[in-house]
């Protein structure tokens, strides 16, 4: 079995003076890098949890990273079934449920609109999408569904 490893640099901006002397006196803020990779990434937390709405947040991220995964996983078997792919967008969103201790997600849902060539398989260019959703490395490692609403477009 390969093994990967994956290395990010995190540091916290949010210390407004006094630390975490109390839960309203530090910023959420703080920033990701990746070594050898630009840019850092501002990230703060949610809004609803006292962060800077301008700043991307871990939340945004997972479903971002689900996205990211399923167009990779799709391109790959798209180019190994004769399947043209000439232009792929998605809109995705993760539903997060709070209750009285924490919150986690209880889905997400992927939304590609996906365009082919003429001459490629649309029903099949379909299909994929099911399978890209099996390879997915991330999708793989979460324990809550991740859905697909696909749309082929032929042109």
């Amino acid at each position: 079995m390969k093994r990967h490893e994956y290395t990010t640099n995190l540091r916290w901006t949010g210390n407004r003076g006094t630390g975490t002397s109390d839960y309203k006196a530090y910023g959420r803020d703080h920033e990701v890098a990746v070594p050898l990779k630009s840019p850092v990434l501002p990230l703060s937390s949610d809004p609803h949890f006292r962060g800077d709405g301008s700043r991307y947040n871990p939340e945004d991220l997972l479903v971002a990273s689900l996205s990211s995964c399923h167009l990779l996983s799709y391109l790959h078997l798209c180019a190994i079934n004769q399947i043209v792919v000439t232009a792929y967008d998605d809109n995705a969103s993760g539903t997060m449920m709070e209750d009285d201790v924490s919150a986690r997600f209880t889905e997400v849902t992927l939304r590609p609109r996906v365009t082919v060539s003429p001459e490629s398989d649309a029903v099949r260019a379909m299909e994929l999408h099911e399978e890209a959703g099996r390879l997915c490395f991330i999708a793989r490692s979460v324990n809550f569904p991740v859905r697909h609403e696909p749309v082929i477009y032929q042109g």
